[in-house]
């Protein structure tokens, strides 16, 4: 019991020191990187922006005004709607019509494939429909409220020809009104890290060539794929192409989500992530130093109270209050580096309060029982409901939609700002 006590002591507090030397990479790269000069109007090439929409995201309006409003000097922004009874149509005729703008076309999905997602079957449609004066394609999510530079930033990089895509990252705002909110803030600290260290793009902010989506296929593995952006690390990576993480389109997330809600997209989102991460076992090695020792120390100091070994009880509670601490600490300081670079896209900051973060400190076991959940259920997941769609996955390149209907004001949240 001794042994095995001060085995996972050590084994916590490494991980801890080994997640603090990550964290502080990410955070010294995004300070010293998120200004960078930009190119002038006449280096910028045409770009064509696609978002794809099914149901009334709860900040699509704002998104939508943000895209027809960038400080770019030729794009055209391309809706994909799945129907014309979709309620997101609607809100994007009123906010084209409230902006005036010309530089937008708006089209239903024509042709849902049934091997692929819903997703992939719009930004085939967009992508193929494009002609030839177009030289970038940037996706961007209905849940992305962009700054005016957004488009800007997100092209420049693809001036250097290792360059093959750039993009972005979501942080969500530590907000307080929802458990929920806080253990998907708690997990996106950490996967936004990772992410940055594999170099693994966001489909909510992304730009590539078009010329490389032709050179790579990508199309074609968009039309029998689940999701648009996990793959293409390793597609580009065969091509001698490096996808460019941009520290200035890191975007804030303002929407709420509750518990329930949250383990069923996290188990979706792991099941995504073992099909497409280059860097799977690799995650699978961080979900087992980040949940289960944790979860091991606390049975340990339960068995050591049981048992009355107090001082081994005495060293795993220091050990796992150390543990909590350190990461609650790491949290604040990358929300702090966050901070700085949204600031300098007039973001409003969010100040937390004490209690706030002393939920986040309570938010932060709970964030590991929550994830570890999800990770059990999705190992033996082979049907997925994504939006009101069905879906049977056999492999990454076996997709197949089974039950599709057009999207219904019923399956939209109560609370407006809840995320989907």
């Amino acid at each position: 019991m001794k042994e095995l006590t001060i085995f996972f002591s050590k084994s916590l507090l490494s991980w801890l020191a080994i997640q603090m030397c990550l964290a502080l990479v990410f955070l010294f790269y995004i300070l010293r990187s998120h200004r960078k000069n930009l190119l002038p109007d006449e280096q910028l090439p045409k770009t064509a922006v696609i978002l794809c929409l099914r149901g009334a995201d709860p900040f699509l309006p704002k998104c939508l005004q943000a895209l027809l409003n960038q400080n770019y000097p030729e794009y055209d922004l391309k809706l994909i709607v799945d129907s014309q009874n979709d309620p997101a149509w609607q809100i994007a005729s009123d906010t084209i019509n409230e902006q005036g703008a010309t530089n937008v076309q708006i089209s239903p999905l024509r042709i849902i494939r049934h091997n692929c997602s819903l997703k992939c079957s719009s930004l085939v449609q967009a992508v193929s429909e494009l002609d030839d004066s177009y030289q970038v394609v940037a996706l961007v999510d209905a849940d992305t409220i962009v700054h005016a530079n957004w488009l800007r930033e997100l092209v420049s990089p693809l001036v250097n020809p290792k360059v093959g895509a750039t993009t972005g990252n979501r942080w969500y705002v530590p907000t307080s009104n929802y458990w929920g909110s806080l253990v998907r803030y708690i997990g996106n600290v950490s996967t936004v890290v990772q992410m940055y260290l594999f170099q693994i793009p966001w489909g909510g902010t992304l730009a590539i060539k078009t010329d490389v989506l032709r050179q790579t296929g990508l199309l074609d593995k968009w039309g029998q794929a689940f999701g648009e952006d996990l793959m293409m690390h390793n597609i580009l990576k065969k091509y001698g192409m490096q996808v460019k993480f941009v520290p200035s389109l890191i975007m804030l997330n303002r929407e709420e989500c509750d518990l329930l809600g949250l383990i069923d997209s996290l188990k979706r989102l792991i099941f995504y992530s073992r099909l497409y991460h280059p860097r799977w076992w690799a995650l699978i090695g961080d979900a087992i130093s980040s949940i289960l020792f944790p979860s091991l120390v606390i049975v340990l100091f339960v068995l050591s109270l049981l048992d009355t070994q107090w001082d081994l009880a005495a060293l795993l509670f220091a050990s796992y209050s150390i543990y909590t601490v350190g990461l609650l600490l790491l949290t604040l300081i990358l929300e702090l580096g966050v901070q700085q670079v949204t600031r300098s896209h007039g973001q409003p900051i969010t100040q937390l309060s004490v209690a706030t973060i002393g939920k986040i400190l309570i938010a932060i076991p709970l964030t590991q029982w929550v994830y570890g959940l999800a990770v059990l259920s999705s190992l033996w997941m082979s049907t997925v409901k994504w939006r009101g769609i069905v879906y049977r996955v056999q492999n990454p390149w076996n997709i197949r939609l089974v039950e599709y209907h057009p999207y219904d004001l019923l399956d939209q949240p109560t609370d407006s700002k809840i995320s989907l």
